[in-house]
């Protein structure tokens, strides 16, 4: 049982399954606001349906539906999602402007330095 608790304790399990849930959840958000996307550009052109549409015989329209949806499915995470996510990080945890010398750069630079005081 020790394996076991320490597998699921370990490392971002917990929060990897809480994101893969929340995901599902909002992937229905996601695929309703793509059809009330898609049923708005088929009040302006017509359809939303492109998968019919074969200019001269070649059946292109259930490509450009998909890509027409990808389109959509980005923009809508982007917006809804990602910007907000981002601009709330920024807000309420800022980056610590930490202008420091990285640990390595720094016991480089001490060695340089004793070497150059050696040889003196």
């Amino acid at each position: 049982m020790t394996g076991f608790k320490n597998f699921l304790l370990r490392g971002n399990l917990v929060e990897l399954a809480v994101a893969f849930i929340m995901a599902l959840a909002f992937a229905s958000v996601v695929t309703a606001t793509v059809a009330l996307i898609m049923d708005l550009i088929g009040k302006v052109g017509g359809t939303p349906n492109f998968s019919t549409y074969a200019p001269h015989g070649i059946h292109v329209g259930a490509w450009l539906t998909a890509v027409i949806s990808f389109i959509i499915i980005a923009a809508v995470v982007y917006f809804l999602i990602v910007l907000p996510y981002t601009k709330a990080k920024a807000r309420f945890f800022p980056a610590a402007d930490e202008p420091g010398i990285p640990e390595d750069i720094a016991i480089l630079t001490e060695i340089r330095d004793l070497l150059a005081a050696r040889q003196v």
